[in-house]
């Protein structure tokens, strides 16, 4: 139905795959094609399976490969910014606050559908995380960073950020590309260490999350330079198994001298 009959953003899919893999045949990216939104399918099916979802089964399904990396971190006494991507299941990322213990935040944007805005706080707040939008972000680090509360704030940062004047242009599968650089730029203001998830889809249904800390330094890293290797990662990952990424959203939207 998705695919065939309403043919959702299949447009736009398609423009962003011929971008990312102009070397391979229509076929090939046609198989991608369907094959993502078959995941897009089976993401929105778990979205809602996350409302009555038990512990046991969320722990089955969704697992770490290395938590201990993050809990390491958390010894730090530091806040920290997660960064990760609409890739594999970013969604069940939430059940990671049923094994932290810094005040777990997801960063959103708001929805303007009232009705689906509340649902999706619904589902996202499942397990513990507190949901704030984009907009509160700053506000809300800044008045933890006040009072010593320590909090992970996980940040979505591979979608195409807001047209600005200050945009800072990376080269994304060969593309001059506007990314997020908010994640790092608040690490540095308000004294945060970073860390990078990634999520594997291991089969239908079940995935496996692992960390990466790119330095215990942020501070002392050139800027843009953690934002760019956090890219790097994205790209990687995308081009190991291109189906698991969110291609309905364009990814290019942005020029440089328009």
């Amino acid at each position: 139905m998705v695919y065939h009959v309403i043919g959702y953003r299949k447009k736009t899919v398609r423009e962003n795959l011929l971008i990312a893999f102009p070397h391979l045949s229509d076929k090939e990216r046609l198989a991608i094609e369907k094959k993502s939104f078959q995941h897009l399918c089976d993401m929105f099916l778990e979205m809602i399976k996350t409302l009555s979802i038990t512990d046991k089964q969320i722990e089955e399904r969704f697992t770490y490969a290395n938590l201990e990396v993050y809990k390491d971190l958390e010894k730090k006494g530091k806040s920290i910014a997660l960064l990760t991507s609409h890739y594999a299941s970013y969604e069940w990322v939430i059940s990671m606050n049923r094994k932290i213990s810094h005040k777990g935040y997801g960063i959103y944007k708001q929805i303007t559908n009232p009705y689906f805005d509340d649902l999706v706080k619904k589902i996202r707040s499942r397990f513990k995380a507190y949901l704030i939008t984009t907009k509160e972000t700053k506000k809300t680090i800044a008045n933890n960073y006040k009072n010593g509360v320590l909090a992970v704030y996980g940040f979505a940062s591979d979608q195409t950020p807001r047209r600005s004047d200050n945009m800072y242009w990376y080269t994304f599968f060969g593309q001059t590309t506007a990314i997020h650089y908010g994640a790092e730029n608040l690490a540095k203001e308000f004294d945060m260490n970073i860390i990078f998830l990634k999520v594997k889809k291991i089969k239908r249904g079940y995935y496996q999350a692992s960390f990466e800390v790119p330095t215990e330094d942020v501070k002392s890293v050139p800027n843009y330079k953690i934002s760019e290797e956090f890219m790097r990662n994205v790209e990687q990952q995308i081009i190991e198994a291109p189906e698991y990424y969110l291609w309905t959203h364009k990814r290019w939207k942005h020029k440089k001298y328009d």
